[in-house]
């Protein structure tokens, strides 16, 4: 599959606003909501469609209808959340999964304390977390969704390291990544440089 970089300059000046330290955590959570509506257009755009016949005020036509496609959400908790919204905005149909998970810091296996998706394993997942540092988590909830049925995801990320990018690639070649930009790297703490912080901290205040 492929990395897309999601380059609108709407995305782009958002995503600026949200850069800096100074963006208040409204701010800053309204944004996000914004960049995900804006990405949640290129992850649906080949989306099949199918034809069906509707009378206009003037005349009938056939008109171009979403032919089906059933939707996952699954947000990595929790600043995986903050992008749901503005997808839901679009996809008001979807149905919503939680991938919770911490890294066991002797074994350093992931552990999962909450996992909840739906049963029909035949619908796209599109998962979502705003940064994609190491790759670990991602990686992680992918692999957990494979061996529960899942085949077709999709991982939606608003900042990247080439790290993360890599990991998820070398694992996972088959899982297409979106992402609004890949900054240069990570520091010795693993945060993404120039990044923009602790994303879960900047949406929910806890700074």
């Amino acid at each position: 599959m492929a990395l897309h970089l999601i380059d609108h300059p709407l995305v782009q000046h958002k995503l600026s606003i949200m850069r800096n330290k100074e963006t208040s955590t409204s701010q800053f959570r309204k944004l996000l909501k914004e960049i995900s509506m804006f990405m949640g257009y290129e992850i649906t755009r080949d989306f099949p469609l199918t034809y069906e016949e509707i009378e206009t005020p003037l005349m009938k036509m056939n008109a171009p209808k979403l032919a089906g496609k059933k939707v996952v959400i699954a947000p990595i908790l929790r600043a995986g959340l903050g992008m749901v919204d503005g997808l839901i905005t679009l996809i008001p149909s979807a149905r919503i999964g939680h991938i919770g998970m911490y890294r066991d810091e002797e074994t350093c296996k992931p552990v999962f304390y909450y996992y909840k998706m739906p049963a029909n394993k035949e619908r796209l997942v599109i998962v979502t977390d705003p940064m994609l540092a190491t790759g670990g988590s991602a990686c992680d909830a992918i692999s957990r969704l494979k061996a529960d049925g899942y085949q077709q995801i999709r991982l939606m990320c608003l900042v990247a390291s080439p790290q993360g990018v890599k990991a998820v690639e070398e694992m996972h070649p088959d899982v297409d990544i979106y992402v609004a930009a890949v900054d240069d790297g990570l520091n010795e703490k693993n945060y993404i440089l120039p990044g923009l912080g602790d994303a879960g901290d900047r949406i929910y205040g806890t700074r």
